[in-house]
């Protein structure tokens, strides 16, 4: 067995009193060291903001890639020289995101975007991301907005369309010449100027214009591209079938070759009207022999200029006419054209319509049971042999916006003849 140490009695008193705790060690000399003592303080706060950039990272890269709260696709108008406050307000008001606009700012900073943002208008899909946000106004793949502008109308009728569609900005400054414009569908941002849209189609005619004319039938008695563009608008008002341009055109290349004069009805309407396009009436048999440079029936050959801005459908089928000797079409009361090579033949076309207009005259109006029967116009001699002649009355328009067409219907059996 140990022994255990001896006990020393203590008296009452210094019972009571409590014991005296040695004083702690030293610390060396080295942790004193100023030099060890910032070295601490400096680590202590590099492992603190290691761990707040690790979690501020998290945070950031969760808030970038979480979906956004977009339930369907959304189009938003980033307006110009909008900064960024100004943009996480209208996303946010349109509620593409839902973030603290100053973490769109930050998001922006980290994604080194800041100088990147673009204004116009953009299409943000469901559930984009804060990420795909930014991104696509950084790469600035504004909205592409489809304008189709028909075949077939005048250069004032052009202008008009474009004013009225108010995806474009600015006035048009001067109204194109006659034809020099491209009917086709184009797509445009928000916001572009209208003279830049007149610009565009300009350099598409000139380029369609430049390979057609070079793939032309070298038989043609068109001489210039000029007066290509010319006989294809006639053929472009003439007739809105794709199956006919060709053989329209061929009708007024043989005429041009046999030195017939063209007698196209959409001549004398626009020498009457110009670019308004339209006429509102039918023809009148004094308006066919009226002098004008544009009244085909008075002229020789083509008129001055073009009577609308053909499309590249016609100027194809101008340049490379169908190989006919045609040199008379009439309407043949469906929707299309009879061709015929002699007189003889279109008269007995003409006189074909002409009964065929009168059965529907008689099918759609009833005359009053106390009425006195009407007396018969006298049939009119078909005196203008050319292309095309009126429609009955409940035929259906060509099947292309903007075409005021050929002929003109008349309220009368007495009608204009071509």
């Amino acid at each position: 067995m140990s022994e255990r140490p001896p006990i020393s009695p203590r008296s009452p008193r210094a019972a009571l009193e409590p014991e005296q705790v040695p004083p702690p060690p030293k610390r060396s000399e080295r942790a004193r060291n100023p030099f060890v003592i910032v070295g601490n303080a400096i680590f202590t706060i590099l492992i603190i903001l290691m761990i707040g950039a690790g979690a501020t990272y998290y945070y950031g890269r969760q808030t970038l890639e979480s979906p956004g709260p977009l339930q369907e696709d959304k189009i938003v108008n980033i307006p110009a020289r909008a900064g960024k406050r100004d943009i996480a307000d209208v996303l946010s008001r349109e509620g593409v995101i839902n973030v603290n606009p100053w973490i769109f700012i930050g998001s922006v900073f980290a994604l080194k975007a800041s100088s990147d943002l673009k204004p116009g208008e953009y299409s943000f899909q469901k559930n984009a991301s804060l990420r795909d946000v930014i991104a696509t106004i950084v790469e600035g793949k504004v909205v592409q907005h489809a304008v189709t502008v028909p075949e077939g109308l005048t250069s004032e009728q052009i202008v008009a369309r474009l004013s009225d569609n108010d995806i474009f900005t600015g006035a048009v400054r001067e109204i194109p010449r006659e034809g020099t414009l491209l009917p086709e569908t184009y797509k445009f941002p928000r916001g572009t100027a209208r003279d830049q849209v007149i610009q565009r189609m300009q350099q598409a005619q000139k380029r369609v214009l430049a390979e057609i004319w070079e793939r032309r039938n070298p038989d043609s008695p068109l001489k210039s591209p000029d007066q290509l563009v010319t006989m294809a608008s006639i053929v472009e008002k003439e007739t809105g079938r794709a199956d006919e341009r060709s053989r329209v055109a061929a009708v007024f290349v043989n005429r041009m070759k046999q030195r017939m004069k063209l007698q196209s009805d959409p001549t004398i309407i626009y020498g009457l009207v110009g670019g308004k396009g339209t006429l509102g009436r039918p023809i009148k048999r004094s308006e066919i022999t009226q002098p004008s440079p544009y009244n085909t029936y008075v002229i020789d050959g083509l008129p001055p200029g073009p009577i609308a801005n053909p499309g590249r459908a016609s100027l194809e089928a101008t340049a490379n006419p169908a190989r006919t000797r045609d040199l008379f079409f009439v309407a043949d009361g469906t929707g299309g054209h009879a061709f015929t090579e002699t007189y003889d033949q279109h008269a007995k076309n003409v006189a074909k319509l002409r009964t065929m207009e009168k059965q529907i005259q008689n099918d759609t109006v009833e005359p009053a049971d106390d009425a006195a029967p009407a007396a018969a116009a006298p049939a009119s001699a078909d005196t203008n042999p050319t292309a095309a002649t009126p429609k009955p009355t409940n035929q259906k328009k060509p099947p292309r916006g903007g075409r005021q067409g050929a002929a003109q219907q008349t309220s009368s059996p007495t009608v204009v003849q071509r």
